[in-house]
């Protein structure tokens, strides 16, 4: 019996969109889903290449009678944000994503779907292998590592792309077209483990703050989502001093742009203070539980007494002071809003991940701002937070900016074609995260770049789904501005 997601409309979108769901593809991960591209390109007849870093451009000849029409590069990247709920089981490097379709949306069983960015990869495959649709001659550009370094944006070739007009299929909200971006940088903090013996009398606990929605750090970062490491820190920072807790390790969050939802902690407790901890775990879950009702109703803070590696050592008492102050201290959230574009994010600032590592605490944080100052200048706060604390400090992933450019011919032309098949003007905006036109656009001068898709809610968290409608009408935009490109 055919799956029931490759019998919705347009088929030939979703059948590609269950073929990559079927490959593994976490970020780095890309080789068999780019085989499948290339494998697309061969059935049908299409040249590609493929750069230094394997993200591949595919070839496709105009249409009859559009041959002088400019190129057109269709642009997505191949890889995905691979998280699922702890209770789920599934291995991100061999397991398929188990889709459901559900009404309007389609979603899947405990992990994230790929719809980030697999919707725009299935149109752009859809469109190579299609034999009715009207273009001129196509680019398709599918990059790799997206999620986690830019990679494939940031060491593109530079003679990957012939065509100066690009369609970024990378955006999550239907009627809304893109036009600029926020640039990025990611901060990395380590405080060196010094540790001693555990106390005499003392027993070790794990202590979990989670239940948290998490999502994507750009795009849901002004909703005010609960960051469990951030609640977590604010739970030490009082409990540890008065109640003799002593840390052996911390671990919470995944990725460098998705809010952590989960956070632990092993302590060690004195045997007399152990009732006064789990009274003040219910008592901080009940405070968090009432903070976050409206947003982040399912949070909860729990102790476990077994199920977790019992520790040999403690952190020293000045080493822990100095976490928790950094932890507490660290910048979490909207630090400004733009002047130029109501209701943008211009800048903020992610405390995205931090591990227990043999010799030291690493916590990940990742800065975003549509003003090049205004990222330097979040990212000094982020640094002397870390300096004060007496940590080493390193700076990754730099990307720039996309710059806004409201004059744009393509812009004109996407904005017209929305009026003629919706009967209405589309949302025209620019998005705090990081799309890979501002990078491909500055190793490219002169590309001419809009960024739009379907519907696309709690990208980066198990939570992700997909509007099956907001699909079928992105999929009419994507095919009546191919068609009408260098019409005039």
């Amino acid at each position: 019996m055919a799956d029931p997601i490759r019998n919705i409309d347009p088929k030939l979108l979703w059948e590609h969109f269950y073929q990559i769901n079927q490959i593994p593809r976490c970020s780095k991960d890309e080789e068999r889903v780019r085989a499948y591209v290339i494998q697309v390109a061969e059935r049908n007849g299409l040249s590609y290449k493929l750069d230094a870093v394997e993200s591949v451009v595919v070839q496709k000849p105009a249409t009859p009678g559009m041959e002088g029409a400019p190129i057109v590069v269709l642009q997505s990247h191949l890889d995905m944000v691979c998280e699922k709920n702890k209770d789920t089981v599934h291995d991100f490097s061999k397991d398929p994503i188990k889709m459901m379709h559900d009404g309007d949306w389609v979603k899947a069983d405990g992990t994230t779907l790929g719809a980030d960015n697999g919707i725009g990869v299935a149109a752009a495959l859809a469109v190579m292998e299609s034999k009715d649709i009207a273009h001129g001659p196509m680019e398709f550009l599918f990059t790799i590592d997206e999620e986690t370094g830019l990679t494939g944006a940031l060491q593109l070739g530079d003679d990957m792309l012939e065509g100066r007009i690009l369609l970024n299929m990378d955006s999550e909200e239907d009627g809304a077209i893109y036009i600029g971006c926020a640039g990025g940088r990611d901060t990395e903090i380590f405080v060196p483990k010094d540790t001693e013996s555990i106390p005499a009398g003392s027993r070790a606990v794990r202590i979990r703050v989670g239940g948290l929605q998490g999502g994507h750090s750009g795009l849901q970062i002004i909703q005010g989502l609960g960051n469990a490491i951030k609640l977590m820190a604010r739970f030490l920072w009082k409990a540890a001093p008065e109640l003799g807790l002593r840390m052996s390790a911390i671990d919470g969050g995944s990725k460098h742009n998705a809010i952590p939802r989960e956070c632990d902690v092993i302590v060690s407790v004195p045997l007399e203070k152990m009732a006064a901890l789990k009274a003040a775990v219910d008592e901080i879950a009940s405070v968090f539980q009432k903070e976050y009702a409206l947003i982040d109703a399912g949070v909860f803070v729990r102790l476990d007494e077994s199920g977790f590696d019992e520790p040999s050592a403690v952190l020293r008492k000045n080493v822990q002071d100095r976490l928790l102050n950094l932890l507490v201290g660290m910048p979490h959230g909207v630090m400004s809003m733009s002047h130029a574009v109501p209701g943008l994010v211009e800048t903020s600032t992610n405390m995205a991940v931090i591990k227990t590592r043999a010799d030291k605490i690493a916590l990940l944080t990742s800065q975003r701002s549509s003003v090049q100052t205004a990222l330097d200048a979040v990212t000094q706060m982020v640094s002397a937070v870390g300096q004060q604390a007496a940590a080493e400090v390193e700076y990754h992933n730099g990307y720039p900016a996309w710059s806004p450019n409201p004059d744009s011919e393509l812009l004109r032309l996407a904005k017209k074609i929305h009026v003629d098949l919706f009967k209405v003007e589309p949302d025209v905006k620019a998005i705090h995260a990081g799309l890979e036109c501002g990078i491909i656009g500055d190793k490219f001068p002169g590309m001419d770049m809009i960024s739009f898709g379907p519907t696309i809610l709690g990208a980066h968290s198990p939570d992700e789904r997909v509007q099956v409608s907001a699909v079928a009408k992105f999929w009419d935009f994507l095919l009546a501005i191919l068609a009408n490109v260098g019409k005039g």
